[in-house]
């Protein structure tokens, strides 16, 4: 399970059946600098972490933590890891910290048997094996969305509309900060708070550096958080839930374009994860049952 090179250093190999045995992993010459993961949705964050770990020690030569895999499903641990900001109408990822290159069966020139891929009817293994996008198992209700970088139309919106869910422990509270273009039927999902165990005034405190005094509508189950959010000098309405609200909320959402800000990946993970079960019932991804 090892290579020795002819100056000394070596390649070394290991299964990551039981992540402890990485820990006594030492080359007989130098540090380890570069640590390559294939099938990597086959493991387990624990198991990564373990990995990272080892890159310590001094060398003249860069850090470097490789990962390879097919795609899978979208609610891995690594989208929400490694994934923040990725647009997936590109191929290619680069900042400070990060390379995320996707390929596909087109990229490799001495594929031969490609009509499988290419003639693949299920949209869960066409997604996955044929584009090399995360999957979706399940009735999604959302498919009208995709990413982009906001960054440079902000300045041109003036139609601003907010919500605001209530959460403190296990739920988080989550506002949704967004533009509304009722003439191209588009919805800009720009910024979002999404956090757990924040009182009244540190939210208070987040909301009004977001959007400062623009209107905030919320749930009016949570009447005293409102009238405390109030007190803090947060515009806030309370919305009446009518019979129905939901279903109706869903199908007005899914006759809009709905545009997502790159940096919203909260936001993101909700419309990926956001599914019909059984018939009318629907679920969400914050949602425990």
């Amino acid at each position: 399970m090892t290579i020795t090179c002819a100056n000394g250093y070596q390649i070394l190999f290991a299964g990551l059946d039981d992540p402890e045995k990485i820990k006594s992993i030492t080359p007989q010459r130098g540090v380890i600098t570069d640590i390559w993961v294939e099938e990597a949705t086959e493991t387990d964050r624990t198991a990564i972490k373990q990995l990272d770990k080892r890159l310590r020690g001094e060398s003249q030569k860069s850090k470097r933590l490789i990962l390879s895999f097919n795609p899978i499903l979208q609610d891995h641990w690594i989208v929400s890891e490694f994934f923040y900001g990725w647009n997936d109408s590109k191929n290619v990822l680069q900042d400070e910290d990060r390379l995320i290159l996707r390929t596909t069966y087109k990229d490799n020139k001495f594929l031969t048997q490609i009509e499988a891929l290419e003639n693949e009817t299920d949209p869960y293994y066409y997604d996955v094996y044929t584009l090399g996008k995360w999957g979706v198992l399940g009735h999604v209700i959302f498919r009208n969305w995709r990413t982009e970088d906001l960054s440079e139309l902000r300045e041109s919106f003036d139609n601003f509309r907010n919500g605001l869910d209530f959460g403190f422990a296990k739920d988080p509270a989550a506002l949704i900060h967004t533009a509304y273009d009722r003439k191209r039927n588009r919805i800009y999902v720009l910024d979002e708070i999404y956090e757990t165990e924040l009182t009244n005034d540190v939210l208070a405190e987040r909301i009004l550096s977001l959007i400062g005094k623009q209107v905030v509508f919320a749930d009016s189950a949570e009447p005293k958080s409102i009238a405390e959010l109030r007190n803090f000098g947060v515009n806030i309405r309370a919305v009446k839930k009518a019979k129905d609200s939901v279903n109706f909320g869903i199908q007005w959402l899914q006759r809009h374009e709905i545009i997502v800000d790159v940096r919203c990946q909260n936001t993101i993970n909700e419309l990926r994860k956001i599914q019909v079960e059984r018939g009318r019932k629907w679920k969400s991804a914050s949602d425990p049952n």
